[in-house]
């Protein structure tokens, strides 16, 4: 009989893992592409159900990914190193719970084989988010929607 293999998220560090592996953690849901509104007294970090500009609204893609940077200096690539400050992500997140030492979901994508069920489990926020270019800056407050940790 064969030795079971463990997935490579539970065999490795966030630091260890390629650049193949480490985008597929990504689950696809795109809350980290929402607008969020930090606290000022507390630090508590907001999200609002306005998205980034390059946010494809339906799908939950960023519609430029590859130079994403370029359109929007401020986008925040995640990397291993950062993994002690990933609080501000959504609780969902792989790269959160994988750094809390926590197991990824059973909807997560590379659990049950199917992108489409961060959707249909409505992790996501498809087709109940708005554009950042569709609401003003000083309006962002209105659209809170959680807060994250």
């Amino acid at each position: 009989m064969a030795a079971k293999v463990e997935p490579f998220w539970k065999r490795k560090t966030l630091d260890r893992l390629d650049a193949e592996e480490w985008e597929s953690l990504c689950d696809g849901c795109g809350l980290c592409c929402l607008q969020k509104l930090e606290d000022e007294e507390d630090g508590s970090v907001y999200y609002t159900r306005i998205a980034c500009r390059l946010l494809d609204l339906e799908t939950c893609r960023c519609r430029d990914y590859a130079n994403r940077r370029r359109s929007v200096p401020d986008c925040i690539q995640l990397t291993a190193a950062q993994a002690g400050e990933f609080q501000w992500l959504p609780p969902t997140c792989a790269y959160r719970l994988l750094a809390e030492g926590e197991d990824l979901p059973l909807w997560h994508p590379l659990i049950c084989g199917d992108p489409q069920a961060v959707h249909r489990e409505r992790i996501s926020r498809a087709g109940r988010m708005l554009s950042e270019t569709a609401v003003a800056e000083d309006d962002w407050e209105e659209h809170l929607i959680f807060r994250a940790g």
